[in-house]
């Protein structure tokens, strides 16, 4: 829409920064001006009732331009490669792994010498978790940032991160970082003169002189963890003050509703922008405004300052995309893609975490009748946009989904999730798996689950066991459950040690600063002479890493594994068995997954139900062609065995 004052203002503004709006930097100028009524619309649904809303939102604009100013040419041209690509993020040929740099290789210096281990893999998208200094014994694994623009000494210096993300560009690797909107640690700059008493920082957080305001949002707020960290306001003897405090006593919930918060926080997005991120991962956005009477997570205003974000960074730094770590309903996730006029323009990127969770349903029942009760509200998810898919991160599992959906495949809700419980955690009696429960709250009994993925398929117990036959079985099951994940759609991240078969870690137990979390037991120390083995044949190493490294290849081959929004569902005709059909142009792949420990039929004629079909079937995995046979007979699964057939 076109707005004569506002583009004049801009246009001022953006000559005052000698930005050649006319030739050199048009293309800046246009996106602009394209989004400049959305900007202001945008920002003033937020703070139109701001005493200093106006000199804040001049203030907002410089801070764009600057980001534009300071842009290196390499990330402006890398910039307009992408825009050519359309949706680049879509590809089929990104494939990521998520890490912790120090408990991988140590540094960020060793990282640059790793990069050959990726590219024997596949993988050319890394997720690095915080690298940002945090306190040592109250980092929250780094969530809980002190500077924003400082690399903690632990990891290297800035110096170091750079050199990784320029080797990584001339890999045509792509690069993650976190950004935590949500707090930052007590020890931060703003906090450290918040307790000080300067006023304009303490408005930087949700400080108050005793607990009036504190109880009435502790009244609808719930506790995130129960257990570690009760209660959501913490005292600060320095200043007597109360603050908000949602996820530990040390880390200081920022408050969104001072703008200058919001345009400090930008600056900082930009910052990361510019050093070369690729994917922006947006820590919590769930959380991030606050309102009394409400739970405090997912209110509208949070959607408003993400598009925000989305507007500002489409103008200033179109190259990089948006992930928000909201690990909520079906129905909430959909809405951080953006709604009305904001569909696919407010986050690029989400975590599936319900299907996530969902495939280990499957896995541990047997029955994929939950799992497709959830399908209706994941199709949801507008085009242009993406899944993160994975069968675990660094988090612990949360049965994130509705109570329906279980009732839907006949069981009772609460008995399902406490069999769900017992299965991972190793209590039930016929259970394989070796996990733990994580933060119990002891009112609900609601818990969540803890294990590495190769421990929570057997195969610790397995090898503890030296039990070759279920050793055997645990990597059928490590591969099906990857399978499922690479080919549903989205960009698959691995979680570091999966790829080798890491069971769980147990070393953090010595440690004081992590001893109190299980979830660092699914967060190893990597012993690279074990992962030297995956070039051992015959060795479980070699066989989960090759496994891996097939999936990926086979994925990169078929552009119908694009992320298009092109998957349709099979409909059911064995409860054990589960397939979706991937199509893009002419091309068609059935994707089929038996999650049972028996051989699987499934009648020929479901795969019938989508148009017409040929009369063989290739499967990528085992390189071996299938006859179609009659309606009445039967395509017959193996145990843990998963099909990508193409039809031929």
């Amino acid at each position: 829409m076109y707005d004569p004052q506002l583009h004049k203002a801009i246009s001022t503004i953006l000559q005052k920064k000698k930005i050649d709006i006319g030739n050199a930097d048009n293309m800046f100028y246009t996106r602009f001006v394209a989004n400049a009524t959305a900007i202001k619309f945008l920002y003033y649904e937020l703070y139109k009732q701001h005493p200093e809303a106006d000199k804040l939102f001049n203030l907002l604009i410089e801070t764009m331009a600057k980001a534009y100013i300071q842009r290196p040419a390499a990330l402006k041209q890398r910039d307009e490669e992408k825009e050519k690509k359309g949706n680049w993020f879509l590809s089929n040929e990104i494939t990521g792994m998520s890490l912790y740099v120090d408990r991988f290789c140590g540094n960020l210096k060793n990282l640059t010498e790793k990069l050959d281990y990726f590219k024997k893999l596949g993988v050319n998208f890394l997720h690095l978790m915080p690298v940002m200094e945090s306190p040592a014994g109250e980092s929250d694994g780094g969530y809980a940032v002190s500077d924003f623009r400082k690399v903690d000494e632990r990891f290297g210096a800035m110096k170091d991160l750079k050199t990784v993300q320029e080797k990584m560009s001339a890999a045509n690797m792509y690069l993650m970082l976190d950004i935590v909107l949500n707090h930052t640690s007590h020890k931060h700059e703003w906090a450290q003169k918040a307790k000080q008493g300067e006023k304009k920082y303490q408005d930087y957080f949700y400080m108050y002189d005793d607990r009036n305001i504190p109880d009435q949002f502790d009244k609808a707020m719930p506790d995130i963890f129960p257990e570690t960290a009760p209660g959501n306001f913490t005292y600060v003897e320095k200043c007597n003050k109360w603050v908000m405090t949602v996820f530990h006593n040390y880390q200081w919930d920022l408050n969104y509703a001072n703008p200058l918060v919001f345009i400090e926080m930008l600056d900082t997005i930009f910052f990361y922008a510019n050093l070369g991120v690729d994917i922006l991962r947006i820590d919590a956005p769930a959380f991030i405004w606050k309102q009394l009477g409400t739970t405090c997570q997912n209110l509208p205003q949070a959607h408003t300052i993400l598009r925000l974000i989305k507007q500002a960074v489409q103008v200033a730094t179109p190259g990089m995309a948006l992930l928000g770590e909201a690990i909520v309903a079906p129905k909430e996730i959909m809405k951080y893609f953006g709604t009305g006029l904001y569909a696919a323009k407010e986050c690029d990127f989400a975590y599936n975490a319900t299907h996530m969770a969902l495939q280990w349903d499957a896995l541990a029942t047997g029955d994929t009748r939950v799992m497709l009760a959830a399908q209706h509200e994941i199709l949801q998810k507008p085009f242009g946009t993406s899944w993160i898919t994975y069968t675990r991160c660094h988090d612990d599992i949360g049965l994130g989904y509705d109570d329906y959906m279980i009732q839907y495949a006949g069981y009772n809700a609460y008995e399902h999730r406490k069999f769900l419980k017992e299965y991972y955690s190793g209590v039930h009696e016929l259970s394989p798996a070796k996990g733990a429960l994580f933060s119990v709250n002891p009112k609900t009994q609601d818990a969540r689950i803890s294990g590495s993925l190769a421990s929570l398929c057997g195969l610790e117990k397995a090898i503890d066991n030296n039990d070759a036959v279920a050793i055997d079985s645990s990597i059928k099951k490590i591969l099906l459950m990857q399978a499922h994940s690479f080919f549903i759609g989205g960009v698959p991240m691995l979680f570091y040690g999966d790829e080798i078969g890491y069971t769980n870690d147990y070393s953090y137990l010595n440690d004081a600063g992590k001893s109190y979390d299980n979830r660092w037991m699914h967060r190893p120390v990597i012993d690279w002479s074990k992962n030297a083995k995956a070039d051992e044949a015959g060795t479980i190493e070699q066989k989960v890493f090759s496994g891996t490294q097939q999936l990926i290849s086979i994925r990169k081959k078929l552009e119908v594994a694009s992320d298009y929004k092109n998957l349709t569902w099979l409909q059911p005709h064995n409860i054990h068995v589960v397939g979706y059909l991937r199509t893009h142009n002419e091309s068609k792949l059935y994707c089929i997954y038996n999650f049972t420990g028996e051989p699987a039929f499934l009648t020929w004629f479901a795969f019938k139900q989508h148009g017409r079909i040929t009369e063989r079937l290739y499967d990528h995995w085992k390189n071996e062609y299938h006859q179609v046979g009659f309606d009445h007979e039967y395509f017959v699964l193996e145990p843990y065995r998963f099909y990508l057939l193409e039809p031929v």
